[in-house]
Order: C-alpha cells, then structure tokens, then sequence
C-alpha cells in the first residue's frame, strides 16, 4: 500500500488513514484517492456519493494536513536567509533623447517627441510671415506642415560660418505634441543619446534667460555640454505662437 511521508518537527495525532511513527517524526497519509479513488480503480463506496475525490472530507482532511504541518528547520533556515538579504533597488529607469545641433548649440529632446528625421527640402514662405518663428510651410510626405525655427525662441543667434540658405538645411525633424504636429530645422542629428535621470546636471546660469527657461537640465556626450529642453514647455509656447 502506497503511502505519503511527510517529516515533521513534532508528532501528529494519530488518526484513520494515518501513523504515527514512535519518535514522532513521520506521519504517513494513505492516498486513497490514486487506490480506489478516481485516479485508482474507482471502486471507494464513497465515490457514487462525492462523485469526485476532491469533494471527499478525507481528501481535504490529508491537504489541511499538509498544510499545517510544522516547517522543517531547514525550510525557515532557507527563507530566513532570503529575506535576510540586503534588497537590491532597481535603477533608475533609462531615458533617452534626440540629439541635434542648431548653429553651435547642441540640444536634445526626449525621444517620443519625435515621428520623423526628414531630409532638407524647400520650406515654403507665408505672407506677412517673413520674421517671427514661423519660417513657412513644408511637405513631409504628401501633408504641409508648419515649419518653425528654435534658434529665435532660445535666444540663439546664428553665427555666419554655420549660415545656410533660408530655404534649406541639412535636417528637418518633425515632432508632434498634443495632436500639433511641428517641424523644425537643425544643422546636424546626432541620433539617440540615452542617460539615466541622475546624470541630468543643474543648467548654468550663464545660459541666456530664454534659453534657460526652456532647458531642464544638461548633459554631456563627448566632452560637450547637451541642453535638454522641457517638451511640454517648448511645444505649449509654439503652440500659443501660431494662434
């Protein structure tokens, strides 16, 4: 007859379907459900009644059993070193940005801004909207978008070794916030540049008021300074621009 044994630290009362061994260090539950039960031959005259051994109070009775059970000292010696172990936090989550350059400024945006990197083509001018930040209209893959600059709003000025034509640069990124679509002109992208919120620096104070009003923070990609600008906070001011 087959039996469970279960190794306990003290005895249990002996009872049907059950032994105590004399040291008290054995219990041993007869599984009657694999004998005669359902799993077995199916012959318990119980079984017409409970039809399934799981419905069976002995079947229960040996589960509590297992369940109350002392636990065996190596079991807690286990568990006690578990949770005796120092918790190792997780890091900081990883960020990233676009990293681009405006004449000598480089500065980046958070990447989920961004839908496309687009190469130059001929921005169209609008009447009556020759200076400001709005430099005209563009076709990025069939639909005319806004194309504005940054370089007024941060306070950027150009310097004439990084001047271009006004009706083309080397990239146009096109972004979109708030169901606003924008794109604007950059003199060079750099790709992703991924950092981890503790490497982002306090912007100096010799950055010009509208620039820093606009820059987060600062990182640095090969010995260079990367102002990361507040997207929420630049695209709102665009935003409220245009209208």
């Amino acid at each position: 007859m087959s039996v469970f044994s279960l190794q306990l630290n003290e005895p249990a009362a002996p009872d049907e379907g059950s032994r105590s061994v004399p040291n008290g260090q054995v219990v041993e539950i007869r599984p009657c459900w694999n004998e005669i039960g359902v799993q077995g031959d199916a012959t318990c005259p119980e079984l017409p009644q409970v039809i399934h051994c799981r419905n069976c109070p002995v079947y229960s009775k040996a589960g509590v059993q297992l369940l109350d059970r002392p636990l065996l000292p190596e079991y807690r010696r286990a568990w006690t070193q578990h949770f005796a172990q120092d918790k190792k936090l997780p890091g900081p989550a990883r960020q990233s940005a676009l990293l681009f350059r405006i004449d000598s400024e480089w500065l980046a945006l958070p990447t989920p801004v961004f839908q496309e990197v687009a190469e130059h083509r001929p921005v169209h001018s609008l009447p009556h909207r020759r200076q400001g930040i709005v430099l005209g209209l563009v076709n990025i893959r069939g639909e005319l978008l806004i194309c504005v600059s940054l370089a007024p709003l941060l306070g950027l000025v150009r310097s004439p070794l990084c001047a271009m034509p006004h009706s083309t640069y080397d990239r146009l990124l096109v972004a979109k916030h708030d169901d606003q679509r924008f794109v604007f002109p950059a003199d060079e992208v750099r790709g992703l540049l991924r950092f981890q919120t503790p490497e982002l620096k306090e912007p100096p104070a010799t950055l010009t008021k509208s620039r820093l009003s606009y820059t987060q923070g600062v990182l640095y990609w090969q010995d260079r300074a990367v102002g990361l600008l507040d997207a929420d906070l630049l695209f709102s001011t665009l935003t409220r621009s245009l209208t």
